[in-house]
C-alpha cells in the first residue's frame, strides 16, 4: 500500500505538470472571460478539508455572481449562477486550478472530493474516514453519480474507495471521468444548482 501510495503521488506530480503545460490555452481563455462575463476576481477560493482532516484552500475559476441581498448575504446558488457559470460546470473546467492543489500536494487527482469545513462535526465514524487519502479532482462517487446521489451513497463510495485503492482503479475512474464529462451526467441534483448542503445524518 506504501508503495501505491508513492507511485500515485509521483503520478499526480507528473499529472499536473503536464496538465497544466497542455491545459495553459484552455486557462488563459478561461480566465479572460470569466473576468468578462462575472468580473473579479477570477478564482474562487474556498477552504476545505484535506488528508487527516487538514484543511486547505482549493482554487476553482470563479462560475458565480456576487450579488448579495439587503442584508449583505450572498443569494442561493440558483440565483448567482449564470448560463456561463453553467457552462463552465457542465464542461467541469471550472476545476482544472485544482490541478495547483495537486502540484503542491493538497490534492490528487483521484480520491475523495473535498468538503466543507462545516461538515467535519457531522461525519459518523465511518464517514470521516474518507479523509484518509488525499482529496481528488474526481473520484468513485463522481464517475457513479457526481451530485446526482445522495450524500449517503457519495459517503459509502469514497470510504469504498479507500478500502478497495489500487492504482488501475484510479486509472479506472481518470477514464470514467474523461466519459462522464463529455456525456455531461450528474451536474446537478433535482432542484438544486449542484448539490443540496450536507446536514448531517438522521
Amino acid at each position: 500500500m506504501k508503495l501505491n501510495l508513492i507511485i500515485k503521488r509521483v503520478i499526480d506530480i507528473l499529472g499536473s505538470l503536464m496538465g497544466l503545460i497542455l491545459l495553459s490555452p484552455v486557462f488563459i481563455v478561461t480566465a479572460i472571460l470569466v473576468y468578462i462575463k462575472l468580473g473579479s476576481p477570477i478564482f474562487f477560493v474556498q477552504e476545505r478539508v484535506g488528508k487527516d482532516n487538514k484543511v486547505f484552500k482549493m482554487i476553482k475559476f470563479r462560475s458565480m455572481k456576487n450579488d448579495k441581498n439587503k442584508y449583505g448575504e450572498y443569494l442561493s446558488d440558483e440565483e448567482r449562477l449564470t448560463p456561463f457559470g453553467e457552462k463552465l460546470r457542465s464542461l467541469s473546467i471550472d476545476e482544472l486550478p485544482e490541478l495547483i492543489n495537486v502540484l503542491k500536494g493538497d490534492m490528487s487527482l483521484v480520491g475523495p472530493r473535498p468538503l466543507l469545513v462545516d461538515y467535519l462535526e457531522l461525519y459518523s465514524d465511518e464517514q470521516i474516514r474518507r479523509h484518509e487519502m488525499r482529496p481528488g479532482i474526481t473520484g468513485l462517487a463522481q464517475v457513479n453519480g457526481r451530485n446526482s446521489i445522495s450524500w449517503g451513497e457519495r459517503f459509502k463510495l469514497d470510504v469504498y474507495y479507500i478500502d478497495t485503492y489500487n492504482l488501475f482503479l484510479d486509472i479506472k475512474i481518470l477514464f470514467m471521468t474523461v466519459y462522464k464529462v463529455v456525456k455531461r451526467d450528474g451536474i446537478s441534483q433535482e432542484g438544486n444548482a449542484t448539490m443540496e448542503s450536507f446536514t448531517g445524518n438522521n
